[in-house]
């Protein structure tokens, strides 16, 4: 799942970022971007002005490097990491479609691949766990060979302690 959602984020910034795959795309996009800016959150708030050029370019690097953490970082740290950038930039998307009255057309690929990447880190979050509980059973484990030595050498610690049993 990693894989995929960094390869599909690393095309997404290249979109936003160069007309090299797609001219027509990349006009369109700009074009989104200009509408985007002016409903920035903290354009009302801090009243200022965010050239969409910047954040169109700051938003297609956020998703690039962030694609690239999520396909070629190995550690699980980093690919949350990615992912939480990731998510926190589709939850702004989100938050520009509603600002500008996108129809739901117009937001239902966000919000797929916003829930794409939660299903990421409750997946990651399972595995985390589990391996959590193998390694606790592990060293709860003895090993037969120190029970082996402990016989030889105490006889009567070892009986009591399977009375305890």
């Amino acid at each position: 799942m990693s894989v995929l959602l960094g390869l599909f984020f690393i095309f997404l910034g290249i979109l936003k970022i160069t007309p090299a795959i797609s001219r027509d795309l990349h006009k369109d996009i700009r074009t989104e971007y200009a509408k985007y800016a002016k409903v920035f959150p903290l354009v009302k708030t801090l009243q200022l002005k965010l050239p969409s050029k910047w954040y169109r370019r700051v938003v297609g690097g956020t998703e690039i490097f962030s694609g690239l953490l999520l396909l070629l970082v190995p550690g699980r740290r980093i690919k949350n990491f990615g992912n939480i950038l990731l998510m926190a930039t589709k939850i702004l998307n989100l938050y520009t479609h509603w600002a500008i009255n996108d129809k739901f057309e117009r937001m239902a690929p966000s919000l797929v691949f916003f829930f794409m990447l939660v299903c990421r880190m409750v997946v990651d979050w399972q595995f985390a766990k589990q391996e959590k509980l193998e390694q606790e059973e592990l060293a709860k484990e003895p090993t037969g060979q120190f029970d082996e030595l402990d016989q030889k050498s105490n006889p009567a610690r070892t009986i009591k302690s399977k009375k305890d049993q």
